[in-house]
């Protein structure tokens, strides 16, 4: 023989409540409707409580706990019910618990659960191994004929139909006293709050004493409130989150869940020398000349140029030193790690307006700006660039742009975009941010970006051998 029950069914509180004129509580219960309990001035209400649960006008708040738009919250007192905030409005659902086969005595509450289950862990069970048209129903110790309608309890109707008991159990408000001061009518399924003539005024928590009304906090997530001498407390339930790329969780102070936002980008120059652009697209470039490796094109706060030093090979170079121009202040970082401000040689760690530079345990150079612009120098040819967020959409240079799109990252001077990042492309991208005269190469002419002789010399046989 099997059961059916329903399992959970929402209740629905009373979801518009912006202020205590429209604050609901139950001590006419009665004249209220059984399933859905609306606030009404006939059924009564208390401002008394509206004044101490619903003080805030903007936001959700249950027992002193600030519920952020679009998240639920819960509350230790009852298990089942489970509230969630959306336009400022509070709406709760309370779960009805399912009818359950064994007697009660095997029936085991779990802390913490909402609802009890039966010891052995079993719904029902089989006494009739072959059914049949117009089978009776079996509930614990009790015989139901066939289309038999009966009731377990005040809150709890059912009914026998071929051997299947269906059962409809009504699910009661949320009340604002404690369960200890709810009081039931004789007859009616659900309790009621009893008018309260005094009223404790104080709560006492952890060794602190609180005002009626008065709220304080255990954690970022979880708050508490005084209610007629009790504390009440609630915890905000975070979403699961997952951020995408480019992307790292982070909780801001004072808030409960985690958010997504975007990280600070890096630039990165190294070996003879080779790029990743803050979109982190790679390339090569091996210009012997002065560069502008990053700028902010938009507002101007700040320029960086990079000098490459190509003496000592035909084909490649290597970043020999790092300028960087704050307004009107200027930060050189020079090979065996010389800083100079304004070209005046100083000793770290520095502290001025334009921030401090240090050096770390591994004895690379650190650059911390006011503006949020930061370099790592290793003194030989290795640098990072690190912007933050401020900055996207503001950069241009041989870093790129900033914007979250890789393709668009070999953009030049002029505007011109190369999406492939070749030899040729590469030259004719990295040579359009070049500062400065010749003075500043440190080879006559830079032609890598043309054939090697060998290739030359390689052509010249062939024509050679096709004239032949």
């Amino acid at each position: 023989m099997g059961m059916q029950a329903p399992g959970s069914r929402p209740h629905r509180e009373a979801s518009g409540l912006p202020g205590p004129e429209s604050f609901w509580h139950f001590s006419n219960h009665q004249s209220c409707p059984r399933r859905t309990v609306v606030a009404r001035p006939q059924c009564g209400f208390s401002k008394k409580a509206a004044k101490i649960i619903f003080q805030y006008r903007t936001g959700c708040h249950i027992n002193g706990q600030k519920v952020s738009e679009g998240r639920d919250a819960t509350i230790e007192e009852d298990p089942c019910l489970t509230c969630h905030c959306s336009k400022n409005k509070l709406t709760c659902a309370k779960r009805a618990c399912p009818v359950l086969t064994c007697p009660i005595g095997l029936q085991v509450m779990s802390k913490g659960k909402c609802c009890p289950i039966c010891s052995e862990g079993k719904r029902a069970t089989l006494l009739f191994p072959e059914r049949t048209m117009n089978m009776p129903c079996i509930i614990g110790k009790d015989y139901r004929k066939h289309e038999e309608s009966f009731t377990l309890d005040k809150c709890t109707k059912c009914s026998c139909f071929n051997g299947t008991t269906i059962c409809s159990r009504t699910s009661c408000p949320v009340l604002e006293c404690a369960k200890e001061h709810q009081k039931t009518s004789p007859g009616e399924c659900c309790p009621h709050c009893p008018q309260i003539e005094e009223v404790r005024s104080t709560c006492t928590a952890e060794g602190q004493t609180y005002a009626d009304g008065e709220s304080w906090r255990l954690d970022d997530c979880k708050s508490c409130m005084c209610h007629s001498g009790e504390p009440r407390c609630a915890m905000e339930q975070c979403p699961r989150l997952s951020c995408p790329l480019g992307q790292d969780m982070e909780r801001p102070p004072g808030q409960c869940c985690y958010r997504c936002v975007e990280r600070d980008s890096v630039c990165t120059v190294y070996g003879d020398p080779h790029y990743k652009t803050f979109d982190g697209k790679f390339y090569n470039f091996q210009g012997s000349c002065k560069y502008q490796l990053t700028a902010d094109c938009v507002n101007h706060t700040f320029s960086i140029r990079v000098t490459n030093d190509g003496r000592s090979a035909r084909y490649s170079s290597r970043t020999k030193t790092v300028s960087m121009k704050i307004g009107d202040t200027k930060i050189n970082l020079g090979h065996k790690l010389r800083v100079k401000i304004d070209g005046k040689r100083i000793e770290m760690p520095y502290n001025g307006s334009i921030g401090n530079i240090t050096r770390d345990k591994d004895d690379n150079v650190e650059v911390n700006t006011t503006i949020g612009i930061k370099l790592f120098w290793d003194g030989a040819g290795y640098l990072e660039v690190k912007a933050p967020i401020s900055y996207k959409n503001r950069l241009c240079g041989l870093c790129g742009n900033f914007n979250s799109v890789v393709r668009d990252d070999l953009k030049t001077r002029n505007g011109v975009i190369f999406k492939e990042a070749g030899r040729e492309n590469s030259w004719k991208f990295g040579e359009s941010w070049r500062v400065g005269g010749k003075k500043a190469c440190s080879r006559k002419q830079d032609n890598v970006h043309k054939e090697k002789p060998c290739h030359k010399a390689t052509k010249n046989l062939s024509a050679q051998d096709q004239s032949a």
